[in-house]
């Protein structure tokens, strides 16, 4: 064995480290081969790559969001840049890695411009809110006025100067709606006494964050009228549009009765403020609420009926006929009618999304190409996000494009064209396919949003799609048209039989949605989706969408990993409002049990939500578990194989501390909505205003021994104020 060297290239007793060195060898062309079989892929993909870059791009939206502090945004537009540096620099000159390099470079680039975009978007319209809720003398304009009466209220946004600090800022108050005149519109000048408070951050951990609604708004507080309102100086000028808006709602009203005028109010001109709470409920646990909002099918339909008008119409003057191309000034009438009816309604962002999709449907359509494609939806949603970065992050954009890609991409697949195509066969069975096509596409727009809507709204719906087979072809074909030709009529004083059979179908809508939405089951409360497990399911179905052939498949296997997280993510066992005034816990009854009943439903429907529980709240005095007092109230829990004791304070008198501090030291977990002297020393957590206060609204799950609070989702961003992300 002496003489066997232990290096040695030429000599016949070296098989060992020969073997080991072929091995190594195989090793090293693992990642070759990978890149490789990569290079075929994106060969193949040929224009089916370009969506990605929508992707991309929301994903360096995303980044910014997720990161917390501007080092992390810095190094993370310098790890891109460095990528495509990388790609360029070691596939450079190589034919085999070219699709290779460009995907990278690509990806890179969209991924920083992203996040560029964002962060620029945040500095430039960001509003530092104020820092404690105080009642001011305002003297400012209204920048915006919109009217709510099912809320008997009128929400006015002013431009003022902060008294105190001569700051300008925007404020948005709300006004009783007998004291609200038709002067005070935009433009005109107002002085009024306001309550005002800092904009709201989420009450809880998956709750919604209106503190970062209002930083891209612009919003630095919003607040309720507190004293005398007089009008100072009349607007010089109306805001057309605006103005337009409020008088084609109120027409519109005015010809109609009950609920139905205020949908059809919504459904002409954007205006939701009349939609009372019932109906707004029923429409939301039917799964029909998309209907309230102007999107898609509402501008689709508004630019099909000119486009199709527009064509014959035009088709009856020879002249014209002879010497342009018809379709194309039937698609220039149809996106100025959608463009707007987009600015009527209000331009937000599903309308806009709509109306890019749709224009760049015309433009296809005029040009002779494919109009129904995923690369139109890819320019429209970097159309949105380039305008609204912050969009990104809010259920409105996510459903509305989620539904589109799922439309599309159903659409697209070969399968699906074979049943759809034309053949010889009677008007029964034609009309039967296109029934259970639309039946299909319901069904799969449910099963693309529902991962948004549990993270969103933490509740699933099961009837949705069986009422939408009913309700859009209903709104599309019947409702629509119906208004517009009443408003047409009404130019003559001949719309009423129109009205009434517009109120006819309206009747029917809600009737339909208040029927499916008491249904037994027909709303799930379900606990929080977390972030990880809902981009994982959302990847999976991009991934399914948006590529072609078998490599899609690949995209079940993130979707089924993200289902099976989800169905096995724990519910909290304690919640805990910003506030600390509002504590629920789950475990012990099939109802939560809450520290207080609450005069507003808004503190127990996020408790419910979040908790996944259903039907009444039961109070602790209530439980024959818990022992309560005025001042404090104890529970025992029973998690994890050991005991856990609660103490939760129930008012603000004073205790005496010596008292107070032997009951910390008794108790696991310390809550209250007051300060605590040092002294009190729970053993594990010690929720008072202090903590919260740094933290936020707390959630506790006691078989893991952990937390989770609001503080730890918001980082350095200007709109939250407590502690920074640990």
């Amino acid at each position: 064995m002496a003489d066997v060297p232990f290096h040695g290239g030429d000599t016949p007793h070296d098989g060992a480290a020969q073997r080991q060195w072929r091995k190594r060898r195989r090793l090293s062309s693992v990642p070759a081969a990978l890149a490789d079989r990569a290079e075929r892929f994106l060969d193949r993909a040929g224009f089916d790559r370009g969506p990605w870059l929508a992707v991309g791009f929301a994903s360096g939206i995303g980044a910014w969001f997720l990161f917390d502090a501007p080092w992390e945004w810095a190094t993370f537009l310098a790890a891109c840049a460095l990528g495509g540096l990388g790609a360029l620099a070691v596939w450079r000159g190589r034919e085999d890695r070219t699709q290779l390099m460009i995907a990278s470079i690509a990806l890179a680039s969209v991924l920083a411009l992203g996040t560029s975009v964002i962060w620029a978007r945040s500095a430039m319209v960001g509003a530092e809110p104020i820092a404690y809720p105080r009642v001011l003398s305002l003297d400012g304009r209204v920048l915006e006025r919109e009217d709510q009466p099912a809320e008997e209220r009128v929400r006015l946004t002013l431009a003022v100067r902060d008294p105190e600090q001569g700051r300008a800022m925007k404020v948005r108050i709300n006004v009783p709606r007998d004291r609200a005149t038709a002067a005070m519109q935009e433009g005109a000048r107002l002085r009024l006494k306001a309550r005002l408070m800092p904009p709201s951050p989420p009450i809880l951990p998956g709750a919604y964050d209106f503190a970062r609604t209002a930083w891209f708004d612009g919003l630095a507080a919003t607040g309720s009228l507190a004293g005398p309102i007089d009008l100072v100086e009349r607007a010089d000028r109306s805001a057309p549009l605006a103005e337009a808006q409020r008088t084609l709602s109120a027409h519109v009203r005015a010809h109609m009765d009950g609920s139905a005028a205020s949908i059809a109010a919504a459904l002409a001109s954007g205006d939701r403020g009349a939609i009372s709470e019932a109906d707004e409920a029923a429409m939301r646990d039917s799964g029909l609420t998309h209907l309230l909002s102007i999107s898609g099918l509402h501008v689709s339909a508004v630019i099909a009926a000119a486009y199709f008008l527009a064509i014959k119409l035009l088709a009856l003057w020879p002249w014209l006929a002879l010497r342009m191309r018809l379709p194309l000034a039937a698609a220039m009438v149809g996106a100025l009618a959608g463009i707007g009816y987009t600015l009527l309604t209000g331009a937000e962002v599903p309308t806009v999304r709509s109306c890019v999709g749709a224009v760049l449907v015309l433009i296809a359509l005029a040009l002779g190409r494919e109009p129904l494609s995923l690369r139109m939806v890819a320019v429209a949603a970097i159309v949105v996000l380039a305008l609204w970065p912050e969009s990104l992050v809010g259920p409105s954009f996510q459903m509305s494009f989620a539904a589109v890609i799922a439309i599309v991409a159903l659409h697209n697949a070969e399968c699906v064209k074979r049943f759809l195509a034309p053949r010889e066969e009677s008007a029964f069975a034609r009309t039967a396919r296109r029934v259970a096509m639309l039946f299909a596409t319901g069904l799969l727009i449910e099963v693309a949003l529902m991962p948004i809507v549990l993270f969103h709204f933490h509740r699933a719906g099961v009837y949705g799609a069986f009422a939408n087979v009913v309700a859009i072809p209903l709104v599309t074909f019947v409702t629509m048209p119906l208004l517009a030709l009443a408003l047409l009529l009404d130019v003559v004083g001949a719309g009423a039989p129109v009205w009434w059979a517009a109120q006819l179908s309206l009747d029917a809508l809600l009737g339909l949605a208040h029927f499916t939405a008491t249904q037994p089951g027909a709303v799930k409360l379900m606990p929080q989706m977390d972030l990880v497990t809902v981009l994982t399911i959302v990847g999976g179905l991009l991934w399914l969408a948006l590529w072609k052939g078998r490599a899609r498949l690949c995209g079940l296997l993130p979707v089924a990993g993200g289902v099976l997280v989800f169905a096995l993510t724990p519910i909290p066992d304690i919640l805990i409002t910003r506030d600390g005034r509002h504590v629920g816990v789950t475990g012990e009854s099939d109802r939560l049990l809450v520290l207080r009943e609450s005069r507003s439903s808004f503190a127990s429907d996020n408790l419910m939500e979040l908790a996944g529980a259903e039907g009444e709240v039961l109070p602790f005095e209530r439980w024959p578990g818990a022992r309560c007092s005025p001042d404090f109230c104890v529970l025992t829990l029973e998690r994890g194989d050991r005991d856990w004791h609660l103490l939760m304070a129930r008012s603000r008198e004073m205790v005496e501390e010596r008292a107070l501090a032997a009951a910390c030291e008794r108790a696991d977990i310390v809550i209250a909505d007051r300060f605590l002297p040092r002294s009190c020393q729970p053993r594990w957590l010690k929720a008072d205003r202090r903590f919260l206060t740094r933290e936020g609204g707390t959630a506790v799950y006691l078989a893991e021994e952990r937390i989770r609070t609001v503080a730890q989702s918001q980082g350095e961003h200007g709109w939250w104020k407590g502690g920074s992300r640990r």
